[in-house]
């Protein structure tokens, strides 16, 4: 394949993923004050493999220099905030959400640089009514599919969604991947990780470090297919500006830093999985291939999807413009269906990146052809024997074209590679 074309697949991959997947992580957080102390937790659940820590000193007199963690990559940004803690004790996490698009009433300044704002935020506030005021100037319905906690020394938290914004002052609270403003008890208790943090707090609460690596553990999440799960867990002291973290679900080691320790050394940023001990479940992680993160496996899919997608065409055109032949009048028109099913199948697995990491068959609780896509590995495991036969009698004895019997052939070929796919990627659960 040439780089001019290779490069053209690959831009179409980025195109499909970028436009049309959605982001299935799973992240939480909770705040805990007592005894005038505040502490603020986060776990980060992501598939990414390059968790970071850096620190950004104040430039000038009316800035803050902060902490930060994040693991996803915004080129000429740096990396993407997911959580961070400033020198005035405001701290804050990112969590993906849902929220149904409303319509934007008032005159508000656009944001187009998401990864600096959400940096500036830290740099220039130190309680959570100057990030609610600071907000306020902007459409934040830009966060669309997020929703943010910001936390100060005092206790106070403010909760940033897409169309409002709350500030509460409750002793404890915990949060996950919804809308407070538009989730019920209920649907917010079908999250294990948010139910288990309330459960776990309704007990009795500490604001301590101790306290808040038990808490931290009791949310997190650790998937059984192959282990993934919380990324990188920070637990962040408000008024002494210390924080601890835990790396990929692993809470026997920590590493502890001081936020003024750090500044005073300047800028300067981490590569947090390069400073762990080495753990096994992430090793499995990074060494799992999927068409997300191994371009030569997305380009074979994209391939493949151009392939049945044109056999499809192929014969629907066989069927409608020519006399179908004796020998295997059924195969013209199983080959459409299939070519049809397995086009919209490859593209599904090359734009949702969580089908490969949650149990098989995958649910899709927003789009139910997602769902039924689950089950055509068990579809083509049923007709690969009676496909092979078939093509063998082809070659043997039939008066079909050239043309026919070679997309037949390449059809065959890539439904068998896939097959050994699917096996690799858990999508049997016999």
């Amino acid at each position: 394949m040439s780089s001019t074309t290779s490069d053209f697949f690959q831009k179409v991959i980025l195109f499909f993923v970028l436009v049309f997947h959605l982001s299935a992580s799973a992240c939480s957080g909770y705040k805990i004050t007592k005894n005038g102390k505040t502490f603020f937790g986060s776990n980060e659940d992501a598939w990414r493999l390059t968790p970071h820590l850096w620190f950004e000193t104040a430039k000038t007199a009316d800035t803050y220099g902060a902490a930060f963690t994040g693991s996803r990559f915004d080129g000429k940004y740096g990396y993407a905030p997911q959580t961070g803690m400033n020198e005035m004790g405001l701290a804050f996490e990112r969590l993906a959400s849902y929220h149904p698009v409303q319509k934007v009433t008032g005159n508000k300044k656009p944001i187009t640089e998401p990864t600096n704002f959400l940096k500036e935020v830290l740099k220039r506030c130190k309680t959570v009514e100057e990030v609610k005021a600071f907000y306020s100037q902007y459409d934040h319905s830009y966060f669309i599919e997020d929703v943010f906690i910001y936390v100060d020394s005092t206790g106070k938290y403010l909760i940033v969604e897409p169309y409002q914004l709350t500030i509460g002052n409750e002793p404890t609270y915990v949060i996950a991947n919804f809308c407070p403003s538009i989730t019920d008890k209920e649907k917010a208790f079908r999250m294990d990780r948010y139910r288990n943090g309330v459960e776990f707090i309704e007990k009795e609460y500490e604001a301590s470090f101790a306290y808040c690596r038990e808490l931290s553990k009791a949310m997190h999440v650790s998937r059984p297919k192959i282990g993934d799960g919380t990324l990188l867990t920070s637990n962040w002291n408000l008024n002494d500006l210390t924080f601890q973290l835990f790396f990929y679900h692993d809470y026997e080691y920590s590493l502890s830093y001081d936020l003024k320790t750090e500044l005073a050394k300047g800028d300067h940023i981490l590569a947090l999985h390069e400073l762990f001990p080495p753990n096994k479940e992430f090793k499995q992680l990074a060494t799992y291939q999927i068409p997300q993160n191994n371009m030569k496996i997305g380009l074979m899919l994209v391939g493949f999807g151009g392939l049945f997608f044109v056999t499809a065409l192929f014969f629907l055109v066989q069927m409608i413009v020519k006399k179908a032949v004796i020998q295997f009048r059924f195969l013209p028109l199983v080959l459409v269906l299939l070519g049809l099913l397995f086009t919209y199948y490859m593209f599904v697995l090359v734009t949702n990146m969580s089908i490969f990491y949650f149990p098989s068959p995958y649910q899709d609780a927003t789009r139910w052809t997602v769902t039924i896509t689950s089950y055509l590995p068990y579809l083509i495991v049923l007709l690969i024997l009676p496909f092979w036969y078939i093509t063998f009698q082809l070659f043997r004895q039939s008066n079909w074209g050239k043309w026919s019997i070679g997309l037949v052939t390449l059809n065959l070929l890539a439904y068998t590679v896939l097959i050994g796919f699917f096996v690799y990627w858990q999508f049997y659960f016999f």
